[in-house]
């Protein structure tokens, strides 16, 4: 019989990289003095945070199979069973690097942009305060073992965003940003119901919304497909999912590209991460069961995804309907059954923040310089600015996966591992690349290729602070493009676990800090792991 661990810190890391940019990020908000420097404050607060988060994982062992690291569990409201219990996995790490590594490439890239253009009542500062506390909430989401406090970040995130798309956007940015809203409030109410059934369910206990508590809850079958379908109707928004997507085009088209970056980058993972952190072990049956369903709407988000952004004239909303084909190899790759497969759809979520995060930023660098976002606005533009042209192939290659870039090998992988498990699924998957080819070449053509301007003069190609954002991202899609062993073995232990809890229904004993033994759902042996 296996054990999964829960492992406590020797320190508060995990309250320490939330409680900080969350902290700094208010007192920013509300104190108008503060929002002078608030853009300088932001930044120094976001390279501490990425410093504590290196620390941090530096303390995890990142070969260690189910267990929860650098855990914390306190009483938060016991009446109800909820508690302040946070912990990391290897992909929940992984994730919060990610969050932690772009929030000051967007806070220098959106350093210029003049806010109080579009509204007197607010400054830079302001805006750079909620970017800081958005990221409270992205390590918040990403650490919760609570399912209860889970939900609560789910929720809180929407604030800041809000405000973020609405009172920092561009053209018809309060509608896109109520559209948002209104989409995510209705997942998130729909998860409560969910959630209020698991605590019906539950044994009321102290730490009942745990996830190692859970797992062993005894629910009947339609209890359990019940609360399943709840819990991915509301991560199939955030994933997004055909036919739940249409928030994110309208919001892409709207907000600022650093907001898109941290919106489409970090926070629309929470969709995935949600399915393979909750729903394979809290509900491994329903997952079983609905995985057939899933997989179809899966592979339509692929080719939709793929055929509409061919489609687009607004080149923000080109990049978002990429990031809806991409979403669709991800939940493909986390319900075709397949341990290699389930791998590539946890590195693709990695890999595809880094790609999207420098085709939002690129896109945005030119798109400032033209005064639009068409892409029928610019043609010629690869001899007019050069870096620009380069570092969007490049990123938009990273995208489609073009080989010893960021997007191949999570792509690869997500391919064999299906055409293992069922070769239609993975023929028609196959479609989505080709469509890939054509909605990356077709906008370059169109923009960067063909004849000077005749306003030529009036652009101007990357200064040093955007090569400054944009560089660690180029490196980051070589090195994870070549040197991808070291993530796929460290991804390996949370696969198997994952795909053991689709597949079984055993039990094992938890052994938590004060070594009190909590059944919840055990992994088997799987497939061979991903190399």
């Amino acid at each position: 019989m296996e054990m999964l661990t829960i492992t406590p810190g020797a320190m508060p890391w995990l309250t320490i990289l939330i409680a900080l940019p969350a902290l700094v990020g208010i007192l920013i908000v509300v104190a108008p003095p503060l929002r002078i420097i608030g853009r300088w404050v932001a930044l120094t607060v976001a390279i501490v945070e990425l410093l504590l988060g290196i620390a941090a994982a530096t303390m995890m062992d990142w070969s260690a199979a189910n267990t929860y690291q650098l855990a914390e569990t306190h009483n938060w409201i016991p009446r109800l069973g909820i508690s302040w219990g946070l912990g990391t996995t290897q992909l929940s790490m992984a994730m919060i690097l990610l969050a932690l590594a772009l929030v000051p490439l967007v806070l220098i890239a959106a350093w210029k942009e003049d806010a109080l253009k579009r509204d007197s009542g607010h400054s830079a500062g302001t805006y750079a305060g909620l970017i800081l506390i958005l990221q409270a909430f992205m390590v918040l989401i990403f650490a919760a073992r609570d399912v209860a406090l889970f939900y609560f970040a789910f929720e809180g995130m929407l604030i800041p965003l809000y405000f973020m798309i609405g009172r920092f956007g561009y053209g018809n940015s309060t509608a896109a940003a109520i559209k948002f809203l209104l989409y995510s409030l209705a997942g998130g109410l729909i998860m409560l119901g969910g959630l209020i059934t698991l605590y019906v369910v539950s044994d009321k206990s102290a730490g009942a919304f745990l996830i190692e508590n859970i797992s062993g809850t005894q629910m009947t079958a339609a209890a359990e497909m019940g609360i399943f379908i709840t819990f991915f109707i509301a991560f199939a928004i955030k994933a997004p999912m055909v036919p739940v997507h249409t928030w994110l085009p309208d919001t892409a088209a709207a907000a600022r590209p650093g907001t898109s970056v941290l919106l489409v980058g970090v926070l629309d993972k929470i969709g995935t991460y949600g399915m393979i952190a909750l729903c394979l072990p809290i509900f491994p049956n329903a997952s079983k069961t609905a995985a057939p369903v899933i997989i179809v709407l899966a592979i339509i988000s692929i080719l939709y995804g793929g055929l509409a952004a061919i489609g687009q004239k607004d080149l923000m909303r080109l990049v978002s309907f990429t990031s809806v084909s991409h979403f669709g190899f991800m939940v493909l790759g986390i319900y075709i059954g397949s341990q290699i497969a389930l791998v590539g759809a946890m590195f693709y979520m990695v890999a595809h923040g880094v790609s999207i995060a420098a085709m939002f930023l690129i896109s945005g660098f030119l798109t400032e310089r033209g005064g639009s976002r068409e892409i029928a606005s610019f043609r010629g533009m690869q001899r007019v600015t050069p870096l620009i042209a380069g570092t969007w192939l490049v990123a938009g290659l990273a995208s489609v996966a073009l080989p010893g870039l960021s997007g191949f090998v999570p792509e690869y992988l997500v391919l064999v591992g299906t055409w293992k498990v069922s070769p239609a699924a993975a023929l028609f998957s196959v479609l989505g690349v080709v469509l890939a080819a054509l909605y990356l070449l077709m906008p370059y053509q169109r923009m960067f290729t063909g004849p000077i301007p005749a306003d030529a003069a009036r652009y101007t190609d990357m200064n040093a602070r955007e090569k400054g954002v944009v560089a660690p991202l180029l490196v980051a899609m070589v090195v994870l493009g070549i040197w991808s062993a070291p993530l796929v073995q460290a991804l390996n232990p949370i696969a198997d676990t994952a795909l053991a809890n689709l597949e079984s229904g055993t039990t094992l004993t938890a052994t938590i800090s004060d070594g009190a033994p909590t059944q919840i759902s055990a992994p088997v042996t799987t497939e061979g792991s991903a190399k």
